[in-house]
């Protein structure tokens, strides 16, 4: 009679929790348990429950009090693998997909989830290789592909995302997610008007999502419509007002429109809601409301480049105009290098400067912050070694290794520069060549302007050539890039060891 009574009331949770009615549904599982509480349906389902209403640490207590009962379900192993990543415990999250799938192999779910687990970790290509395990067992499964999207995303393989989100559609139109994946690619590739556009998709499918706002914000920003950019993040902070991306963003945006006191404001609020201290402190400097920093935060400077590498010389070539390199080789020819140099190249990026060192180079090396520009500057296969590192670290304990040093358009990210000229100077042979650009200041030795970008006064870099063993053996005005429409105004020096 009782276990009748248990099924009879376990069918009637079961139906219920199908059409959405968790608390009516929660209280026949305990009723359930009341009769019977060794059952697993009955624990799992309350588990299941749990975690749908945010109680993930209940969630687990009751999957696993289920899985004690009969271990060999593999569906009760991927709830227990979700609610563990909920609490961030991913490792424990992998071992629960892994037994799922050993249960079942061709449970698509599990595959899926176990590549948010691995990406999560890390763990791109594996992540990669598991989503695409689950769309071999179900070709439609639109999260696979969306989950596929995101990966992709991080692995800076844009245009793959963005053919990944775009099947995931091709299933599922109304996908928020996969619109806002659509988006975050797009924004990638500078198809701005169209990121702004599926990032409108995802919004008015979740309407109170802030991130969808925030990630249009960005776009609506890079494409210089700071008003509507500030509008987006004002509604994101309607959704969550303790969002502090959404609180910098939005001190960016009023500060490209000049409204100095409320983007102080705004970045002040991002840091009392948790934003990096030094991201921040950085930003106020640029707007002339705090100390300026003596560098660019490595996050920061990593990031951004990250987020460039894939049109980073089309932008600068083509959109600001940028000369740099070539102005530094014809320096650098003026005062006759010779043919068979060992040479640095300081914050490589994709490699621009490359095609110019590599004709009087025998060796040339090259280090920059960003993976992701390191890849492209491979490419040219005109360096001999690339390293992922600041520069002062990757010069340190390398005494007379080179004979010339470059540095184009990379003390921009620099305030104080005489840690750099202390370990260009150590790491060059004696007569030494140390070639770099910076843009022109005013006033005081630096300054950090509101472009996040740092200018150096002549006199400065005069004076801190001589304090650090070097001499000054030519200078040159140029014009950097274009800002704007209007040219921003550098120099160019090299300097002898």
């Amino acid at each position: 009679m009782t276990d009748s009574l248990a099924a009879s009331l376990l069918q009637q949770a079961v139906e219920l929790h199908q059409q959405g009615r968790l608390q009516p549904a929660q209280a026949l599982y305990r009723q359930v348990l009341e009769l019977d509480p060794r059952r697993f349906d009955a624990l799992h389902l309350l588990g299941v429950i749990a975690r749908q209403q945010g109680d993930h640490a209940i969630a687990i207590d009751l999957i696993s009090r289920a899985l004690a009962v009969d271990d060999a379900q593999a569906n009760a192993h991927c709830n227990l693998g979700v609610a563990l990543m909920d609490v961030g415990r991913a490792q424990e999250a992998l071992a629960s997909h892994e037994r799922a799938l050993a249960l079942n192999p061709s449970y698509a779910l599990a595959w899926s989830n176990r590549g948010n687990v691995l990406r999560r970790l890390g763990r791109h290509d594996e992540a990669l290789d598991s989503y695409q395990q689950a769309l071999k067992l179900k070709p439609d499964y639109a999260e696979a592909h969306c989950n596929r999207a995101i990966v992709l995303q991080d692995m800076a393989r844009y245009l793959d995302a963005l053919g990944a989100a775009e099947d995931a559609l091709n299933i599922k139109d109304r996908y928020a997610d996969a619109w806002l994946a659509r988006g975050h690619a797009l924004h990638c590739l500078r198809y701005l008007p169209e990121a702004v556009e599926s990032f409108d998709r995802a919004i008015h499918l979740r309407p109170d999502w802030a991130e969808a706002y925030v990630a249009q914000g960005t776009s609506l920003q890079r494409l210089g419509e700071f008003a509507a950019a500030v509008d987006s993040f004002d509604q994101a902070l309607k959704q969550r007002a303790d969002y502090a991306l959404a609180h910098y963003h939005r001190g960016n945006a009023l500060r490209s429109l000049g409204r100095r006191e409320e983007a102080i404001a705004a970045y002040r609020a991002a840091l009392a809601h948790g934003d990096n201290p030094e991201t921040i402190a950085f930003a106020l400097a640029s707007v002339g409301a705090g100390e300026t920093p003596a560098a660019l935060p490595e996050d920061y400077v990593r990031s951004l480049f990250d987020q460039y590498a894939n049109h980073f010389d089309q932008h600068l070539t083509e959109v600001l105009g940028y000369q740099t390199p070539a102005v530094l080789d014809a320096l650098l020819r003026h005062v006759a290098p010779s043919s068979e140099l060992a040479t640095v190249d300081l914050g490589c990026g994709t490699g621009l400067c490359a095609p110019y060192l590599r004709a009087y180079s025998r060796r040339l090396d090259g280090v920059d912050l960003s993976q992701q520009m390191l890849d492209k500057a491979a490419e040219h296969g005109l360096y001999d070694t690339l390293a992922c590192a600041d520069l002062t670290g990757y010069l340190q304990g390398r005494a007379a290794t080179w004979d010339l040093a470059v540095a184009a358009d990379v003390f921009v990210y620099i305030g104080d520069l005489a840690p750099v000229f202390r370990a260009v100077h150590a790491a060059l042979r004696p007569g030494g060549r140390f070639c770099f650009s910076v843009e022109a200041g005013e006033g005081d030795d630096y300054v950090l302007r509101p472009s996040n970008r740092y200018a150096h006064t002549l006199d400065y870099l005069r004076r801190l050539a001589g304090e650090t063993g070097f001499n000054v053996l030519a200078t040159q005005a140029l014009e950097a890039r274009h800002e704007n429409g209007e040219p921003i105004a550098a120099h160019a020096l090299v300097l002898c060891k």
